[in-house]
């Protein structure tokens, strides 16, 4: 049985992998044409991940959903703190990487290096963080917690609205989503991919 907590958590998952996939994909594309990349819709892609994953999607993981799986299944604790680590420095780690991303765009070439380094070594830290998630704590969720457990994420968790998610984003986030969606390349947003290595434009 598939519970709407669950949907909720592995539907975001999707969208900030899809977020920092397109990320990714510009920074490259701006590298290999041997340009600035549009440090624009940067600003506001990592503005999405500090003001939705890490205000909205950690923070329940970390105060509902973790202590009731710890509660039933305390063979994953050392693994619950891993969790509980990467979320109390995904705040900081977020801010140093659209700190390095100002740095580049003020500062210009010599901090390209920088910015592309911790954006390679966030990018891989949050996929291992959702792997793990989802690989263990999700399924020992789905095996171990009640129907009383069960209702409490459930309500808690549809409360997320996440724009990325199919949710209409509130009135002022509106602007950051209409920028996203029209200057970001799939599969977060409508602009064109970047081409891939020695395809013809």
């Amino acid at each position: 049985m598939r519970h709407l907590c669950l949907e909720v958590v592995t539907g975001e998952h999707r969208a900030l992998s899809a977020m920092l996939q397109s990320i990714g994909l510009l920074v490259m594309q701006a590298r290999r044409e041997r340009r600035r990349p549009d440090f624009e819709v940067l600003r506001a892609m990592l503005l999405y991940i500090d003001e939705f994953p890490e205000r909205l999607h950690h923070p329940k993981e970390q105060a509902l959903l973790f202590p009731k799986v710890a509660a039933r299944c305390p063979e994953l604790a050392p693994a619950l703190e891993r969790l509980a680590r990467d979320h109390a420095n995904g705040e900081l780690a977020i801010r140093r990487l659209e700190h390095a991303l100002l740095a580049y765009e003020v500062l210009g070439e010599p901090r390209r290096v920088d910015f592309e380094r911790q954006l390679e070594a966030y990018t891989r830290f949050y996929f291992e963080h959702m792997a793990l998630e989802e690989n263990e704590i999700l399924p020992a969720a789905q095996r171990s917690l009640s129907a009383a457990d069960w209702e409490v994420l459930d309500t808690a968790f549809a409360a997320n609205l996440d724009p990325l998610t199919g949710h209409e984003a509130t009135l002022d986030y509106q602007p950051l989503f209409s920028k996203i969606l029209m200057m970001a390349p799939a599969p977060v947003g409508l602009a064109a991919a970047p081409a891939a290595p020695g395809t013809a434009g």
